[in-house]
Parts: structure tokens; C-alpha cells; sequence
């Protein structure tokens, strides 16, 4: 895996957006090291889908991510439909 990466961002997004997403991407990152609360997970990931909201700008962005680091966000993603908030995710 590439350590040295950058995030896939969109420049017209806000400050706020872009945290957004760079916190959805860190969770992702941290569930592949020590694994990530699914209820914490869920936040992240709803407030990526506020800046992100349709399924083809996510799956571009997904895409770009996982090309750019190895990590696999859509795998947490489908995990968390199936998990309660306690559970722990893991790829």
C-alpha cells in the first residue's frame, strides 16, 4: 500500500465538506489497522453521503481512493448494514 497518497477531493467542496470526507477516509484507513466502531463508522459515513450524495459520486470516489491507497471503502460500507453500533468493522 502507497503511504504517501492524497485523498480524492473536489476543490469546489467547502472546508467543512472536505473534512467530512477526509474523516470518512481516515475511518476507513483505521478500520484496516485496529478496526473502527460501527456506530462511529456510520456518522462518518453519513456525513461523507451529505457532501457525497448520489451512488455514482461515490463509487468514482471509492474507486480513486481504493486506486490511491489499497483500502477498500465499499466493503465497510456493506458491512455496516449488517452490523449493530457496538459491532467492530473490520475489511
Amino acid at each position: 500500500m502507497n503511504e504517501e497518497y492524497s485523498y480524492p477531493l473536489d476543490e469546489d467542496w467547502t472546508t467543512e465538506e472536505i473534512v467530512a470526507v477526509v474523516e470518512f477516509f481516515e475511518a476507513v484507513e483505521n478500520s484496516y489497522d485496529e478496526g473502527i466502531e460501527a456506530g462511529q463508522f456510520k456518522v462518518h459515513y453519513k456525513n461523507f453521503k451529505q457532501v457525497v450524495p448520489t451512488k455514482s459520486e461515490e463509487k468514482t470516489l471509492f474507486k480513486a481512493f481504493k486506486e490511491r491507497s489499497g483500502f477498500e471503502p465499499f466493503t465497510l460500507t456493506r458491512q455496516l448494514k449488517d452490523s449493530e453500533d457496538g459491532d467492530i468493522l473490520r475489511p
